[in-house]
């Protein structure tokens, strides 16, 4: 953990030109900073305009001040903000000016980490703002607001003091039989309330998925042969000219990338350089850049020119790819220019892979196709939804099935010890998430996510 005893300071906006910019100061020596640089004490919540000096009494810029008092502020420490005009030398020259006074430059997440450990909020509000600060849609944006105001938490606070109250009736029974020397008994309710408990897990973990979901999308390559319709698909679903499309084959020869939403959804799009049975030089290494696409995603659309391949076979077209994707990845076929075939648009199952007939020229199929990829994510859209993450998951899980261990075997042989240890194994990896209790290095990485400034 850093020093609490130091003062911290650093630029909250981004770097640049702009209308205003803002220097952030957290610390005990905040009060005698405010007082060099304003020439006059402020009180605290109160909005002050203000001129900032340098050392030799010099006017750095003109703006606004604002001091909140600890505890009442965002790091629990005193804290100043100095909010001056938004140019790129100014806000060098004043953040220089508080660090000659003896703060040292925050480090990336510092200010945030201090009301974590002042416990201003947890750990899932602290995930929280860094996903609000990266939401690439409205809905995900709204589930960071949600867990930002503890939302999530409470779900996991409640889950935990269920845990409490079951684990305080075993260990009572526990200490009992160890004094009057009797047969250890479980309580008549145990089994209905771990039964509960696991219900409010899976929902949890349902909701979970999709703020997971929301917040870091799906990769999906789009792969096939050359002037197959790739670049086409890329275009219709970004909605512009963003590749290339021409009928001379290899024209794409690098990866290209395009971010889309499905509904909410963030959908990262990459179309790869085509297959080619005598590829130059370049299109050795944009195929070769594919394969380490596909390696990756979490949804192949293998495309197919139907015009072409009107005598097919889905499993030996898409064979090859199938050997190279991640087991949990999901692949389509897409026979492409059914405006060609006279084909119609459908989804269908040939030789056991998902296929969609459409055409990436006229549109036809691409609805289907948009919502065989939601289905596949399994996405789907909840009211009160909030921000996840993949760890939150994952404790989740081993919460479940330390439960599922009493509930599948331990009832039978009543072992109550082992029961005990079992529902104490559950509370730790619950606290695990709001950070009541937490690795070092878990915090680490979390608070080194956020900018300087924050």
């Amino acid at each position: 953990m850093k020093n609490k005893t130091e003062t911290i300071a650093a630029k909250a906006t981004p770097p640049g030109r702009g209308g205003v910019g803002i220097i952030r100061v957290s610390g005990p020596m905040v009060l005698s900073i405010t007082h060099e640089i304003l020439g006059k004490s402020i009180k605290a919540r109160i909005v002050n305009s203000s001129n900032f000096f340098s050392t030799d009494k010099k006017i750095i810029d003109q703006g606004l001040a604002i001091y909140f008092s600890a505890p009442q502020s965002f790091t629990g420490e005193d804290v100043l903000e100095l909010h001056g005009h938004g140019g790129q030398v100014v806000m060098d020259l004043l953040l220089q000016r508080v660090l000659d006074l003896g703060a040292r430059l925050a480090k990336p997440g510092e200010f945030i980490e201090r009301g974590f450990l002042n416990h201003k909020l947890d750990l899932i509000q602290v995930e929280a703002v860094a996903d609000l600060i990266n939401a690439s849609s409205s809905q995900a944006a709204q589930n960071a607001a949600r867990s930002l105001q503890g939302e999530f938490s409470k779900k996991i606070n409640k889950l935990v003091a269920d845990l409490i109250d079951i684990r305080v009736s075993i260990e009572a029974a526990i200490d009992f039989v160890e004094e009057e020397e009797v047969e250890k008994t479980i309580p008549n309710d145990f089994e209905r309330k771990i039964c509960d408990v696991l219900g409010q897990i899976k929902e949890l973990k349902n909701k979970s998925k999709q703020g997971i979901l929301l917040r870091d999308g799906i990769n999906v390559v789009i792969t096939g042969d050359t002037n197959a319709g790739k670049s086409s698909l890329l275009n219709c679903f970004s909605g512009q000219d963003t590749a290339i499309v021409t009928d001379i084959p290899g024209t794409t020869r690098d990866v290209l990338h395009v971010w889309t939403q499905l509904d909410g959804l963030p959908l990262n799009l990459l179309d790869t350089a085509g297959f080619n049975d005598k590829p130059d030089l370049i299109e050795v290494e944009g195929i070769r850049r594919a394969w380490e696409e596909i390696k990756k995603a979490d949804h192949v659309l293998l495309m197919i020119d139907g015009d072409v391949n009107r005598n097919r076979n889905s499993m030996e077209l898409s064979s090859a790819v199938l050997k190279e994707i991640p087991d949990n990845c999901h692949l389509t076929v897409l026979y492409n220019k059914i405006d060609l075939t006279g084909e119609p648009e459908k989804i269908s199952k040939e030789g056991g892979i998902n296929t969609v007939y459409l055409s990436a020229q006229t549109g036809q199929g691409i609805d289907l196709l948009k919502e065989h990829l939601k289905d596949k994510a399994g996405f789907c859209t909840i009211e009160d939804g909030f921000s996840a993450r993949v760890r939150h998951l994952d404790a989740l899980d081993k919460a479940e099935k330390y439960l599922e261990n009493i509930n599948n075997d331990l009832l039978v042989s009543s072992k109550i010890e082992i029961i005990a240890q079992e529902l104490n194994n559950a509370q730790m990896v619950l606290g695990e998430i709001t950070g009541e209790v937490t690795p070092d290095d878990l915090l680490g990485k979390i608070f080194s996510e956020f900018c300087v400034g924050k």
